[in-house]
């Protein structure tokens, strides 16, 4: 939703109680809204992330009346957060609260409404999920799921999530008990599932939201995390993440590589894919390794993905290298339209490449097992691998995109789906038997 967000004009409505709920998984660590109620720079409500992480709930008309902020900071990119703002400004002594996975959190700082106040969140401005320019700030980072907004209500976090008796985690109610409050308010539940309709109301008022920009569906929910590239394993790389950290564009000053945010285990067999968004004379790689980023700086061998002992990676011009060798492999030429097809086998230490749905190079077999034939490469022992992507040389910008199992490279859907036996994830082409998305339910298998 960097760019998108999701608007409607609200009825006056005089409620003193409110309860806001979503799941969010942020892809950058900045300030960003989740929700607000906009009328102007003097009068609007507001729930979203500080710059530093903390999430904060506020209502300013001409001054704070309600200013709220977690002394607990959300930096996670790789986890998602289930998020329940309320408030009761109609009894005595006025309430809000923040929590977070179904805990309060504990907090920095509390203005609470006066008793009966006039609230922004409760009057006719404009309510905006997602966008955050009115309020000079960030549009929402990241993916939301679930989100309801609730007048005239107040409920806590156990109205929407439990604990799961199996994992010991917090999950979604699928069927929670909500009273909307009749029809002619305003309030109202978006599932985003309907990738035809993102912003369906599907709450008993059936309310019409209006979309500015474009919203992509994806696959990454609570209960099935998928991997995208980690924007803290960027530390010397300084690349450009975007698409909910799925592309990545290197800095032209810099030769260097990132790093999954999920590690594919020993005992797993995962397949992913990838696209060269620019093609640069054999200077961009796509590929796998057991380690971030090494160097003191970006530059030099220890900066370069090719260049690891158990790094493995093709370059834009097809050729395959590990351990600072050309193996002799190659795929071909490669242009934008071509994906690029990985099948890492844990269990047995070796990578399989395709391009397309031509035949795995070098004659490869991913259902070989202990034989690796046709790998491209492969390692004995056994250790942790992270897809990767990167540059080999500092003069270039090299952009790649990734579909961990989403069904999309950056904006761009699969144009056909491939079959996958393990039912996890939508790729272009088809994953071998006993292969998975790198999710944590692929983890889980």
């Amino acid at each position: 939703m960097a760019s998108a967000y999701i608007y409607k004009t609200l009825a006056a409505n005089n409620q003193k109680k409110l309860t806001i709920s979503a799941w969010v998984k942020i892809a950058k660590v900045q300030e960003q809204m989740i929700v607000n109620s906009y009328y102007s720079g003097s009068y609007w409500g507001s729930l979203y992330f500080g710059s530093d992480g903390s999430l904060r709930f506020d209502d300013y008309r001409t001054s704070y009346i309600l200013k709220v902020r977690s002394t607990e900071l959300y930096r996670d990119t790789n986890a998602w957060y289930h998020i329940v703002a309320n408030f009761d400004c109609s009894i005595g002594s006025p309430t809000a609260k923040l929590y977070v996975n179904g805990s309060e959190v504990n907090y920095l700082h509390q203005t609470i409404y006066s008793q009966n106040a006039t609230t922004s969140w409760n009057t006719d401005y404009s309510f905006q999920i997602g966008k955050g320019t009115d309020l000079g700030g960030n549009n929402f980072n990241g993916v939301m799921s679930d989100l309801y907004f609730i007048q005239g209500y107040t409920y806590d976090a156990s109205t929407f999530g439990e604990i799961d008796s199996t994992t010991n985690l917090w999950k979604p109610k699928t069927n929670p008990t909500i009273n909307y409050g009749g029809t002619g308010g305003n309030s109202c539940h978006l599932k985003f599932e309907n990738s035809g309709n993102m912003d369906l109301d599907s709450g008993s008022n059936n309310i019409t939201f209006t979309t500015s920009g474009t919203l992509t569906q994806t696959q990454d929910c609570p209960s099935n995390v998928f991997a995208t590239y980690n924007p803290l394993d960027n530390y010397f790389a300084n690349s450009t993440f975007t698409n909910g950290n799925t592309t990545i564009v290197t800095n032209s000053s810099n030769t260097t590589y990132n790093t999954s945010t999920l590690g594919i285990p020993s005992t797993m067999k995962c397949y992913w894919e990838a696209k060269f968004d620019t093609v640069q004379s054999a200077n961009g790689e796509v590929g796998i390794v057991n380690t971030p980023t090494t160097g003191s700086a970006a530059g030099g061998g220890a900066s370069r993905l090719y260049y690891q002992t158990y790094g493995i990676s093709v370059n834009d011009g097809g050729a395959v290298w590990s351990a600072n060798a050309d193996t002799g492999i190659t795929l071909g030429t490669l242009s934008t339209s071509d994906v690029v097809c990985f099948a890492w086998d844990g269990v047995n230490q070796a990578l399989y490449v395709r391009k397309n749905a031509d035949a795995w190079i070098n004659s490869g077999n991913p259902t070989s097992g202990a034989s690796k034939t046709g790998a491209v490469k492969s390692f004995s022992g056994t250790r942790t691998m992270f897809p990767a992507v990167g540059d080999q040389s500092g003069s270039h910008a090299v952009g790649t995109s990734t579909n961990f199992g989403n069904g999309f490279f950056g904006t761009t859907a699969i144009s056909s789906e491939g079959t996958n036996a393990s039912g996890i994830g939508k790729f272009e082409y088809d994953v071998p038997a006993g292969y998975t998305a790198l999710s944590t339910r692929g983890l889980n298998e």
